[in-house]
């Protein structure tokens, strides 16, 4: 069972159609597990490919990075996570594929045990700007 805790940063003050177009950042993913996290004014949306995440079984993630208006879309995404708690990461490196269009495929992620995790993204948006962390923070039981 997953339970989505509240550590995602919140992306507040956009008007009119910026605040529908983030709004619908990751629509096309499935709504089963889908969770999104937003930093710097850029949002990431995500959804395991198949099923629930489950401890202990290798998972994918199917992933859309959204950019304010203006603003170029993310090309380069970087996929880990760890455990704040326990003060560990996975016992696997995550594989990013690039799929277009601020749309990417991380493959070969697992929870090797039941607890807090948070996924971390770290990603290029583009234009020179800073890279961007966002985080998100998901239970396992």
């Amino acid at each position: 069972m997953i339970l989505l805790r509240g550590s995602c940063l919140l992306w507040v003050g956009l008007a009119g159609h910026a605040a529908a177009a983030h709004a619908a950042c990751g629509d096309q993913l499935s709504a089963t597990g889908r969770l999104q996290a937003a930093a710097g004014g850029v949002q990431i949306a995500f959804a395991p490919r198949t099923g629930p995440l489950t401890v202990g079984r290798h998972f994918a993630l199917d992933l859309v990075a959204c950019a304010p208006p203006g603003t170029a879309t993310p090309t380069a995404l970087r996929v880990d996570a760890d455990m704040p708690a326990h003060r560990h990461g996975m016992n696997y490196r995550a594989t990013v594929q690039a799929l277009g269009a601020g749309r990417f495929l991380a493959e070969g992620l697992m929870f090797h045990m039941p607890g807090r995790w948070r996924f971390i993204f770290d990603l290029d948006p583009g234009g020179g700007a800073p890279p961007l962390r966002l985080t998100q923070e998901v239970e396992l039981e």
